[in-house]
């Protein structure tokens, strides 16, 4: 039968959206002040990859805001319109799908508004706010017919005409007369008609200056003149569409005395601003317009600081389970020391489950849920951890590599210029240098980033990247026949006992393992085929 308290680690959800808000600010473990950051009036950015805690995060912060008696407003851009389908359709002009896009944001937030003076007016007053929703309602729903006019003038005349005649005779002894009486008329009528023909295509637009002004009268109508807007998912909208929605934001929202606009994304699958020497910049300006005042992937990774990691992850873990036992009325560890000390079998079987998950929570309580399915009636073991992590890499994080050709063979070539040659865990690149498969598999979150600003022992003066292999791709790789043998020295490689040491990232040691990405594609240059494309 399984433990209590591998049955809570199994029951914990694993993404925010699917919890009530009351569990959400319950769960929420703050880390580095970030929470107090956010709490700035000034508009800020939240970058993070999928699972680091962006939903966890802008939730407590809404329903804080809420508490407060401010307005505050949730927008998932997964939720809005048709995103994955007219905003990304190649055949509609881009200008067309960014006005769609813009005005089922204004919408979503004209609806959202709404539903809040309708549910409680001691927050939003209908009465105060009603007409300036009309008008921000109206400055949205423009349309202007794009196209040809015709106009046809008809000109329609109407004759008639009549004649009687009439004769008499009279005839006495005395005497005789006649008498004539003869009479015609004639009418005319003439109408003219006109046709106003207008040939063409709707277009919806969206005025700025309008709906800058009828929100204004909307914030300035709430209690304390207040207004949060936090946009979610951010780059689930198209990467050519984004610096539209940014610039509605920047002129119409920004400006606004009173309005607080914080934005969570993804760094790499997102483009706030395009640069225009004619135009002048479309977007908002980072540094300028708002600032990025939370990285989620700089805080919690293992190698980073150790101590600061089991911290967090030690409450996290916690205050889930917590959560999920006190539901189940089953009886809830005193604290978080009894928590550990029941559910492992020692204290690194933990540190192990906050090393395998390289800083992201999901993937932490992935690969938690994993291990207690494994380990069922008995304490977790650092054996259930790795297999847990390697399951949890093969199974999301490889086969999404696998799907993308060039990225799986970057990944190889990785593993053999740093594990192999360099006996390495992790690589140095340039900072500064972006490049989309590295992106890929950063996102994908089998690349991970250790540290900034690093220096290398024989380039001084440049500044490097450290970034590290997945802890799941290392034990896949040294527990199966692809294992690096003769390298590290790690055993056995069929090994089913998962005794072999996953090692720590030597700072010191990576020094000189420069990631020298000109060579990898030279390398696949070379294998491609005459008349074939690389990428």
């Amino acid at each position: 039968m399984t433990s209590p308290i591998n049955l809570a680690f199994m029951r914990i959800a694993k993404r925010a959206e699917r919890q009530d808000d009351a569990t959400l600010a319950r769960t929420f473990v703050d880390f580095g002040a970030v929470l107090a950051a956010l709490s700035s009036v000034d508009h800020s950015l939240i970058f993070g990859r999928r699972g680091t805690g962006k939903t966890h995060l802008l939730t407590v912060l809404r329903t804080a805001r809420e508490k407060e008696g401010t307005v505050a407003v949730q927008l998932d851009m997964r939720n809005l319109g048709s995103t994955g389908g007219v905003y990304a359709d190649p055949q509609i002009p881009v200008s067309q799908r960014a006005t769609r896009l813009l005005i089922d944001v204004l919408a979503a937030i004209h609806g959202y508004l709404l539903e809040q003076a309708l549910a409680d007016d001691s927050r939003v007053d209908l009465g105060a706010a009603g007409k300036a929703l009309d008008e921000f309602f109206d400055a949205h729903r423009e349309v202007k017919v794009v196209g040809t006019t015709t106009v046809e003038v008809a000109t329609v005349a109407e004759n008639s005409f009549s004649a009687e005649t009439r004769v008499g005779v009279t005839a006495s002894l005395k005497s005789a007369s006649i008498a004539a009486d003869a009479k015609d008329t004639d009418a005319g009528k003439e109408a003219v008609s006109a046709k106003r023909t207008v040939i063409g295509q709707e277009i919806h637009r969206v005025n700025f200056g309008s709906v800058s002004s009828a929100l204004r009268k909307i914030v300035e109508s709430f209690p304390g003149g207040r207004l949060w807007l936090l946009i979610d998912e951010w780059s689930e909208v198209p990467l050519d569409l984004q610096p539209m929605l940014a610039d509605l934001l920047r002129r119409a929202v920004l400006p606004i005395k009173g309005v607080t606009v914080k934005i969570a994304a993804i760094e790499q699958r997102s483009r706030f601003m395009i640069p225009d020497a004619d135009a002048g910049n479309v977007g908002i300006e980072i540094g300028a317009d708002v600032s990025a005042a939370v990285n989620l992937d700089d805080f919690m990774v293992f190698d980073n600081d150790e101590d600061k990691a089991v911290e967090f992850f030690r409450a996290l873990v916690y205050a889930h389970t917590c959560a999920e036992m006190e539901e189940a009325k089953a009886t809830v560890p005193a604290n978080e020391a009894a928590l550990i000390s029941a559910a492992f079998t020692q204290a690194n079987a933990f540190e192990e489950v906050v090393r395998a998950c390289e800083g992201v929570p999901r993937d932490a309580i992935n690969i938690l849920s994993a291990a207690a399915q494994r380990a069922n009636d008995s304490s977790i073991s650092v054996g259930d951890v790795r297999a847990a992590a390697q399951n949890w890499y093969l199974g999301t994080k490889d086969a999404a590599v696998s799907a993308h050709h060039d990225a799986k063979r970057l990944l190889t070539w990785l593993i053999e210029k740093v594990i192999k040659e360099r006996r390495a865990k992790a690589f140095l690149l340039e900072a500064g240098l972006r490049d989309s498969l590295v992106d890929f598999l950063y996102d994908e979150r089998v690349l991970h980033v250790l540290r900034k600003g690093m220096s290398a022992k024989d380039q001084p003066g440049k500044r490097f990247i450290v970034y590290g292999i997945d802890y799941g791709c290392y034990v896949d790789l040294i527990s199966t026949v692809r294992a690096p043998q003769g390298v590290l020295d790690l055993g056995d490689s069929a090994s089913s006992d998962f005794s072999l040491t996953v090692p720590h990232t030597d700072l010191r040691s990576i020094r000189r393992c420069i990631l020298d990405l000109p060579d990898f594609y030279g390398s696949v240059a070379e294998s491609v085929p005459v008349g074939s494309a690389i990428g």
